[in-house]
């Protein structure tokens, strides 16, 4: 069978624009039969730890009585953008197990898999931001004041919803269900039958939608970030040293959870990006299109798109391990919520106000 054949054989996972398949050879390949069981449990992990995690990251940074950093707003965009993602992770479990039967319909085909790229696109562009932002913070601080204003903060989150829906937008028209007769089962997969009219013009927008979504939201944002935190260490090696302010302390504390948030995201998802990218090359004839390398990119892929999926519920648990600010907060909510049921209405407002002293400290 053909690496097309294979994927209508049980490798049609939800990444962004349905690669593994360039039928340029005849290669035999079955697919790995744990997989049916192992990727539903680990869709459903994700999705718990997720949920819970995103929802306190949200509830704390949107309900807490501590005065926001512009750092808190991005964070808390980021963790509804992975809260999004999440809640569609249930369907893509059952997909699976379903052995890739898709009974949910189009619309849902369409939108679970527009929140897919949405939730790349978003999540890539906050921790930009978050960069940009600690950047003109710590490297620009005499000037910063003027650049980092609220309104032009709401700007920029504007422009990254914008954008990330733009760049999501292909999904929303190319996906669809497809009914296979001969083995009986519905798929949610690409179908450029719209705009194309030979198998030549599909492959260019296969191959073509597959690397311009990771240059736009993957090599470039991340190679943004890497010159901030170029410049940053350049600025923190000269002027920090051990005797801090606390105002400095403050910066490093901060600038040490983004640079976590930014390596755990690209550890989660070069792997997905490498597997996809290069399939991307083979349909375009720039890289080796043996039967070993398809096999195994085919049997990589649902993994790796695991990982990056496990990027969605990782970051919760990096707040609540690095910042003292974020801990003290989710704390502070704990115990109005115990005085609300517990304490007395007068003694109310004073548990309130140490609770307010004990965040601003960290």
């Amino acid at each position: 069978m053909d690496m097309m054949d294979m994927m209508d054989n049980g490798s049609d996972y939800m990444d962004d624009y349905d690669l593994l398949g360039n039928g340029s050879g005849s290669c035999e390949y079955a697919e790995w039969e744990p997989s049916y069981s192992l990727i539903p449990v680990l869709y459903m992990l994700i999705f718990i730890l997720g949920l819970s995690g995103n929802g306190v990251v949200i509830f704390t940074v949107w309900k807490g009585e501590s005065k926001r950093r512009a750092a808190d707003i991005y964070i808390g965009n980021l963790a509804l953008a992975d809260l999004t993602f999440v809640v569609t992770l249930p369907l893509w479990a059952v997909y699976t197990a379903l052995g890739y039967h898709w009974p949910f319909g189009v619309a849902l085909c369409k939108l679970s898999s527009y929140i897919v790229l949405l939730n790349m696109y978003a999540s890539v562009f906050c921790l930009t931001c978050l960069s940009l932002d600690r950047y003109m913070a710590i490297v620009r601080s005499l000037s910063s004041s003027q650049l980092r204003t609220r309104g032009r903060m709401r700007a920029s989150l504007a422009a990254i919803w914008i954008l990330s829906g733009v760049l999501a937008s292909p999904t929303l028209l190319f996906r669809t269900t497809v009914f296979d007769k001969e083995l009986n089962r519905t798929s949610c997969a690409m179908d450029f039958s719209l705009v194309v009219s030979s198998s030549s013009e599909e492959t260019l927008w296969i191959a073509g939608l597959s690397i311009s979504s990771t240059a736009l939201g993957f090599i470039i944002p991340l190679m943004a970030m890497l010159v901030c935190y170029g410049f940053i260490g350049c600025t923190v090696t000269r002027h920090f040293n051990k005797n801090l302010r606390k105002e400095d302390q403050r910066k490093r504390r901060l600038l040490k959870i983004i640079t976590t948030l930014v390596v755990v995201f690209a550890a989660c998802w070069i792997p997905f990006h490498v597997v996809k990218s290069m399939d991307a090359l083979s349909y375009l004839g720039l890289a080796p299109d043996s039967c070993s390398l398809l096999t195994f990119l085919l049997l990589a892929h649902p993994y790796a798109t695991c990982l990056a999926y496990l990027n969605s519920c990782l970051n919760p648990f990096l707040y609540a391990f690095f910042d003292l600010r974020f801990r003290s907060q989710c704390l502070c909510l704990l115990n109005l919520k115990k005085a609300m049921h517990a304490s007395p209405a007068s003694s109310l407002s004073s548990q309130k106000t140490e609770a307010q002293s004990l965040a601003t400290k960290v």
